[in-house]
């Protein structure tokens, strides 16, 4: 297989490299490629365990990077993350890099929202953070975001969203996590209770800090214990109804606060999206600082005088049979009887790809697609 396919190369699917079951592919035979050195790869050899901690495709530390002595340095030590990136994107990067190790374990009125805007560059506004994807490579921006989601919040508060909220207090917030927004809000006066079914150490914030006490409590129990107070739902994780459908719907009040995203995003359970447009109102909105691609806001929703049922439910767009809410793609019975040339497991859900999709994308793709560990069904014709 080497020799065929020497010198191995990663395929490239425009400037990112194409990964199948979390590992970069040969471009020739879409076999497991592993990198040996600065743009040296290899096959994967049979049964061999892929070497995911491999310094070759490790992203970028501020102990690895703050050693190096120039460019050149940095693009043979990160030689996957320095593709497309200037001279003057790594200096950059390295600038930010050393004010924010600088700054991360220092106390202030909001440590986060401080942390983001030296990511950022020195300003940030209501939206995605400026931040160009080369820069965002040096920085390891999404390492940055789960890093400082452990430490403070998924969200990032603004004054402007605190006074916000502060408005409409007394608080009950539910899913508070490190009860860091709680903490922001208590320091201004605000009237809050933060309550988690697991207060920070969870697995959303693993490590992180409590920065003021949370209560812990499911969230419908603690709808039910302090029902006199305004529900604040922060980042309501995208598969539990249990944290955020659930507890709008056991909330008696009239107004509901909710911190995340629309329906296509990384927040909130297909039900709870479509229980507070059916049955409430927007009465105002903000929008928060969002990492790239997640676009996050402060919505207040407003009970509708009437309630109307929730009556929506998903079909299989074969047969219309209904689905689980939420459900993407056919349903099993369909599925069964006429088999996608292709299907791959996705969590809890199928991806599904038709003969016309396969013949369009590259054939080491399609072969590292038939080979991949996450394949359910029948295997393609030939």
């Amino acid at each position: 297989m080497s020799s065929v396919c020497e010198p191995v190369r990663p395929l490239l699917l425009g400037t990112r490299r194409a990964v199948v079951d979390g590992h970069p592919i040969c471009a020739a035979c879409g076999t497991a490629a592993v990198p040996v050195g600065p743009d040296r790869w290899r096959h994967r050899e049979p049964n061999e365990p892929y070497p995911y901690d491999s310094p070759w495709l490790a992203p970028v530390t501020w102990a690895g990077l703050r050693d190096l002595t120039g460019f050149a340095d940095f693009t043979a030590r990160y030689p996957d993350v320095a593709r497309g990136v200037s001279e003057e994107d790594w200096r950059e990067g390295r600038r930010r890099w050393a004010a924010y190790q600088e700054q991360l374990d220092r106390p202030g009125e909001n440590p986060l929202l401080r942390l983001v805007t030296i990511l950022a560059g020195g300003r940030v506004t209501p939206g995605f953070l400026p931040v160009p994807e080369p820069l965002a490579r040096v920085l390891d921006l999404d390492g940055r975001r789960r890093e400082l989601a452990a430490r403070f919040s998924w969200a990032i508060p603004t004054e402007a969203a605190l006074g916000l909220a502060g408005d409409h207090g007394p608080l009950l917030e539910v899913g508070a996590g490190t009860g860091y927004w709680a903490a922001l809000l208590r320091a201004r006066g605000v009237d809050v209770r933060p309550t988690d079914a697991e207060p920070a150490g969870d697995t959303y914030h693993r490590g992180g800090r409590v920065w003021t006490e949370v209560t812990r409590a499911v969230a419908v129990d603690a709808v039910n214990a302090w029902p006199d107070r305004t529900l604040l739902v922060c980042w309501p994780p995208p598969d539990d109804d249990a944290a955020g459908y659930a507890a709008v719907r056991a909330y008696a009040g009239d107004t509901v606060l909710y911190i995340g995203g629309g329906a296509d995003g990384p927040t909130g359970t297909a039900r709870l999206h479509r229980e507070l447009d059916l049955n409430w109102t927007v009465t105002d909105e903000l929008a928060l600082p969002s990492w790239p691609g997640i676009p996050d806001r402060l919505t207040v929703w407003r009970r509708s005088p009437v309630r109307r049922p929730l009556r929506i439910r998903d079909r299989c767009p074969q047969c219309t049979r209904f689905v689980p809410t939420g459900w993407t793609g056919r349903c099993d019975r369909c599925v069964h009887a006429r088999p996608a040339a292709l299907a791959l497991r996705s969590g809890a859900h199928r991806i599904e790809y038709t003969r016309e999709m396969l013949v369009r994308m590259p054939a080491a793709l399609r072969a590292a697609l038939e080979r991949s560990t996450a394949r359910c069904g029948p295997p393609p014709e030939d």
